[in-house]
């Protein structure tokens, strides 16, 4: 699903909103119990929506030099998701012009068939003879010969008039192939313009990415300065996950959760790849690594982990697009440099379920997933929680 960099708040405020009420109806739950929880929800989406906006506004007023790295590369994201988008129409044109030509080539190669029967017809009644059915019949002596050649001349004039409705309606219907085939052609010529207007925009957002980056590392040419940046940005993330915690201790459990607890040891993993950081890691820095960095290739589907509510989707200094899901039992899982995000704050997600495309936003200079499991705000060590060693 190329879907929307982000979704409307609206349409899932309406989602978060429904959800209680269709539950209520399908399980017998009070009318009251049903409009609590609808408030509870709103209550909960207005408290993340305030938490992500002051934790972009502080993370960004701590490094103004993201703020334009963050405007290019969701430009670039929103550009990439268009320039796929009109791939997929531009392929989906070219089979539709492929499926009209080849009926053409049918119909043409029917209206041969026709012409060629036409023909022999023709050669046929033309051996008969070139007399008129009534000389013919006024010169036979023999009544049935005459009645056997009326029948000949009656069947000849049939099946020439059913060769020839034959060959109108193959024209009458290469005439209208030709007009679709013309039709798809003006739209796939249209496609292919808009398709170069939209790399252009992605060559230009690029650009603007390239820039960005330099600038953040002109900023951090020192091991001093590349340590006390990546600890802002950490502080950055743990203030926002506190005050998540704080949040969701006084909201109801997402309903679709199991208990995340017990599923240790039979996670499937967010996204194939190859590990390339492991929890514990010492980075270049000197700072540890909180979760796993997993190299994949870019666009590929990043999954939900358990079934839970998505409860931060934006940018963050660091991480780029993320997205963080809440399992219930104060356990939250961590998914970083996306390219694309596919759900938005309060949406539910099922175990498995595709929730963003992996990229190199928040600064990677290659496609790859950051993945954390947190409990009660700490870090944990994820790979004890898969059912396979290795992605």
């Amino acid at each position: 699903m190329l879907p929307r960099f982000r979704l409307p708040a609206t349409f899932a405020l309406a989602l978060a909103c429904a959800l209680p009420l269709a539950l209520a109806a399908a399980t017998g739950a009070k009318p009251e119990s049903a409009a609590r929880t609808e408030l509870e929800l709103k209550a909960l989406r207005s408290q993340i929506e305030r938490i992500t906006r002051e934790a972009s506004r502080d993370a960004l007023e701590h490094d103004r030099a993201s703020r334009s790295l963050r405007d290019a590369e969701v430009a670039l994201g929103s550009a990439r998701s268009e320039l796929t988008r009109l791939r997929a129409e531009v392929a989906d044109r070219e089979t539709q012009r492929t499926r009209l030509a080849q009926q053409r080539a049918q119909q043409q190669t029917e209206l041969a068939r026709a012409r060629e029967a036409l023909a022999a017809q023709l050669r046929a009644a033309y051996m008969i003879g070139q007399q008129e059915p009534l000389k013919l019949l006024l010169n036979q002596r023999d009544p049935l010969a005459g009645s056997r050649l009326l029948n000949y001349y009656q069947y000849f004039g049939r099946a020439r008039a059913d060769q020839l409705e034959r060959i109108s309606a193959a024209l009458a219907r290469i005439d209208a192939i030709d007009a679709d085939l013309g039709a798809e052609q003006a739209r796939l010529t249209a496609l292919k313009s808009e398709q170069q207007v939209q790399l252009t925009q992605a060559e230009q957002a690029r650009d603007a990415r390239q820039k960005a980056l330099a600038t953040v590392d002109q900023e951090a040419q020192s091991r001093s300065q590349s340590l006390a940046r990546l600890k802002a940005q950490q502080a950055d993330l743990e203030k926002l996950l506190a005050e998540l915690s704080r949040s969701l201790k006084s909201t109801q459990p997402p309903d679709n959760v199991t208990a995340f607890g017990h599923l240790r040891g039979a996670l499937g993993w967010p996204v194939t790849g190859r590990l390339v950081a492991r929890f514990g890691d010492r980075r270049a820095s000197g700072v540890r690594w909180d979760g796993l960095l997993i190299a994949t290739e870019r666009d590929s589907p990043v999954k939900a982990v358990s079934a839970g509510r998505v409860v931060y989707a934006d940018w963050l200094p660091g991480l780029g697009l993320l997205v963080i899901v809440d399992h219930g039992e104060g356990y939250l899982s961590l998914y970083g440099h996306n390219d694309k995000l596919y759900k938005a704050v309060g949406e539910p997600v099922s175990a498995g379920e595709m929730i963003a495309a992996s990229g190199d936003s928040g600064g990677r200079d290659q496609p790859e997933l950051y993945f954390e499991i947190r409990r009660d705000g700490k870090p944990v060590d994820p790979r004890p929680w898969f059912r396979q060693s290795a992605p």
